[in-house]
């Protein structure tokens, strides 16, 4: 402790030597430290936004829609239009297991007529599972059920921007009615206002959800082409995201055995994967981080030549007191470890109040209203370990040479210095 008291001693004396040049190297040392807490943090917060967003449609899922073949396969011809149908989401669950989850979506639009308004909105038929697949938060009453598939029941769920069209500002409660193409559905479920800036196939407030089975039935696509079984695509989740490429090829693969074209035929289906998006997402950002933490590190470089500045000062200021010392027994090792520990002790003052600082701020960052496709600025545990481990290096490395030059004086040149 008493040595510690020493230590301190001598450094707090260096910077009061030298108060311009030690403000100043302080200052680079806390700014080299703080920029790089919170430029990492920065891209971690929007690493984080992104994340968010791509989970407005839901977790890690992968949207398949139809298309047009671009080659020739199975004796077909090139050109030929796609339909996928509900037996590919069956071939699907029973033959890909690295995929976790199938749904269909089959989509169309409805007039909607209530006592009080009317309007025509995009309708929606689903499975059950649809909500937990594709985030569909219902605050009042529920999403659809088995049963209600099964019995092709006339229920829907309203998206929030349709309920406030149909009904205004009146109290809705689950049990009311709604006519959707002059046919009575009951509402079984009222979604919560919905804040999404990504999606595929319109926002999920301004539909309509009924049963899969009761949408095929009552509200088919006018195309003549259609035929029950029909679906506008199809979206499914992988078992794990390392293994989400061989999904996907699991999915092509049984998608052109049923329709007859190559499995590597881009054109015959458009994948929308935001498992891909989110990683392609972070590594732009991690990319960003690590240019921009350089320029950070550069800085802190900066502040470590300062510091390397100051402790040659201190060695000349002090050389007839290194002499003395090593005249009365001190080790070159321990004049050593001295200087170079003033060095860092030096360095390391100067870092920890430009993480308190970087640490403070982003506190109040992350009080503020979150904005979208912005996380706020999240310090981490690594982030701290990389900002102390670069302050570490350079600390060591701007005390080294100031302490191995006191080391290496001799008594007797040390007690004949003049400054």
């Amino acid at each position: 402790m008493t040595y510690l008291k020493e230590l301190f001693g001598q450094v707090v004396s260096s910077l009061l030597r030298n108060k311009l040049r030690s403000v100043l190297t302080m200052a680079g040392i806390a700014w080299g430290v703080a920029s790089m807490v919170l430029i990492v943090a920065m891209g971690d917060g929007f690493k984080v936004g992104q994340r968010d967003r791509l989970r407005q449609l839901g977790e890690n899922v992968v949207i398949v829609f139809p298309g047009r073949t671009e080659k020739q396969a199975g004796g077909r011809r090139a050109g030929r239009r796609i339909r996928l149908d509900y037996d590919d989401v069956r071939d699907i669950r029973a033959e890909c297991f690295l995929v976790r989850y199938a749904i269909a979506e089959l989509q169309n639009s409805v007039k909607a007529v209530t006592p009080f308004n009317a309007g025509r909105f995009s309708v929606m038929g689903v499975e059950p599972l649809y909500s937990q697949i594709r985030s569909i938060p219902v605050d009042r009453g529920r999403f659809l059920v088995d049963q209600d598939n099964d019995s092709a029941a006339r229920v829907a769920v309203l998206g929030d921007n349709v309920r406030k069209q149909l009904f205004g500002e009146r109290p809705v409660a689950p049990g009311a009615s709604v006519a959707l193409n002059g046919l009575a559905f009951r509402i079984v479920g009222l979604m919560p206002p919905k804040t999404q800036n990504s999606s595929y196939n319109g926002l999920d407030s301004d539909k309509i959800y009924i049963p899969y089975s009761t949408m095929v039935r009552d509200a088919p696509l006018a195309d003549e082409n259609f035929h029950p079984g029909i679906v506008s695509d199809l979206v499914y989740v992988p078992a794990s995201l390392d293994g989400w490429k061989a999904a996907r090829e699991q999915v092509l693969r049984v998608l052109g055995r049923n329709h007859r074209f190559d499995p590597d035929d881009t054109g015959a289906t458009f994948i929308w994967d935001t498992v891909e998006n989110a990683q392609l997402v972070d590594t732009i950002f991690t990319s960003m981080t690590v240019f921009l933490g350089a320029i950070a590190v550069v800085t802190l470089t900066l502040g470590g030549v300062g510091v390397m500045n100051i402790m040659l000062v201190t060695v000349a200021e002090r050389t007839h007191e290194i002499g003395l010392r090593k005249a009365l027994g001190a080790t070159r090792r321990r004049i050593l470890a001295d200087f170079l520990l003033e060095g860092i002790l030096l360095a390391g003052l100067s870092g920890l109040g430009g993480w308190f600082g970087a640490y403070g701020l982003a506190g109040a960052v992350n009080r503020l209203p979150k904005q979208e496709m912005f996380g706020g600025l999240p310090v981490s545990g690594t982030t701290t370990a990389i900002a102390f481990a670069a302050l570490g290096i350079v600390a060591v490395a701007s005390a080294l040479w100031p302490a191995w030059r006191a080391a290496s004086l001799t008594p007797v040149e040390a007690l004949r210095y003049e400054r």
